[in-house]
């Protein structure tokens, strides 16, 4: 017969196998960083970290990198669409509204950002938040020349509480940065001049361009 204190080892070393094996199989809970969904986006945030200065320098690389919110709002067509429908390219997704006036004094540069950089890779999502009076943001987007992006809302009011939740911000405009496979690299609480040679050598860094 195995002695007790022999046992009580063996038996613990058992439940240490046993959770090693849990770990293994299920994960530690953590789907950001090294392993996961977001394996590819520290290289990513290395890359583009050092560029986060002048126009852009409030911009706010994750340590650890970590999946998007799963955002439905509405598309161009009047649809509900997701986020995720947009992978494959790195997003700007940025939250604006007629009534934040920071908002509506960077919504021109986005554009020209959109104009300049958009395609295959990049592209700007511009998700109005604004719950009442519909017909007042697309009419401001014509009002003020904003032809390049396209026109995303969220009449039901589901993405800016999802944002603040997940970003801590609090305020408009808030912007982030999601890479192709839908994991955020970076957020931004306030405005930036997006189409600026600081955006672009930020936004250039995080598609591996420079």
């Amino acid at each position: 017969m195995m002695p007790a204190r022999t046992a009580r080892l063996a038996a613990g070393a058992a439940l240490v196998t046993a959770l090693g094996a849990g770990l293994a199989v299920y994960g530690t809970g953590r789907t950001g960083g090294n392993s996961g969904p977001c394996a590819g986006a520290p290289q990513a945030i290395a890359r583009l970290a050092p560029h986060a200065r002048g126009a852009v320098a409030a911009l706010q690389a994750l340590e650890t990198p970590r999946p998007a919110p799963a955002l439905t709002f509405k598309g161009p067509d009047g649809a509900d669409t997701t986020l995720a429908a947009l992978d494959g390219r790195l997003r700007l997704v940025n939250l604006w509204a007629t009534w934040c006036g920071p908002c509506k004094a960077e919504m021109p540069a986005l554009d020209r950002l959109q104009a300049e950089m958009g395609g295959r890779d990049f592209t700007v999502v511009a998700i109005n938040v604004e719950t009442r009076n519909l017909d007042k943001p697309p009419q401001w987007l014509r009002d003020n020349a904003i032809t390049h992006l396209a026109y995303y809302a969220d009449p039901g009011g589901r993405v800016l509480p999802a944002v603040q939740k997940d970003t801590g911000s609090q305020g408009l405009p808030t912007t982030m940065l999601v890479d192709a496979k839908g994991c955020t690299l970076g957020v931004m609480k306030g405005p930036a001049d997006w189409s600026g040679p600081d955006a672009r050598r930020l936004l250039e860094a995080a598609l591996g361009r420079n």
